[in-house]
């Protein structure tokens, strides 16, 4: 069975980074990405173009993005009863407590910051893989529609 991860990042380098160290952590899981918040919601709606999209089992939130803020649509997400079980992890470059706090206050499952060391990525990667879809265990949901 196919894992489902929504990463939500708007720079191509991170995006292409997360996709080569989840392909080499575990091969079952299928990452959708949206590079801006509303994408995101849009995808997590089923609307549009993502009518047919699979309700992801971890989504992977960046804070700072173009359209709609990573705090804006964890708020949505946390405020959506259809979604808010999905854990929502933030993988965002910002250290700023600030930061850490309002995403903790929107219910985040939990804040990661980025690493600027390529194998230190590679090694967060890995370790959201081993906790988040290896350990924990994640409540069933069917399938709306």
């Amino acid at each position: 069975m196919p894992i489902e991860v929504l990463l939500v990042e708007d720079s191509p380098g991170d995006v292409r980074l997360t996709q080569e160290a989840f392909r080499d952590a575990n091969k079952a899981i299928h990452l959708h990405v949206a590079a801006d918040g509303v994408e995101a919601m849009a995808f997590l709606r089923r609307e549009g173009i993502h009518a047919q999209a699979p309700r992801p089992e971890l989504i992977l939130l960046d804070l700072n993005l173009p359209k709609m803020d990573g705090r804006e649509v964890l708020a949505h997400i946390k405020e959506d009863s259809n979604l808010k079980t999905i854990p929502t992890v933030i993988l965002t470059t910002s250290e700023a407590e600030v930061d850490i706090v309002k995403s903790y206050q929107l219910q985040a499952n939990c804040y990661l910051t980025k690493p600027v060391q390529l194998d230190a990525f590679e090694a967060l990667v890995k370790s959201i893989n081993d906790f988040w879809l290896t350990k924990v265990k994640l409540p069933q949901q069917r399938q709306n529609g």
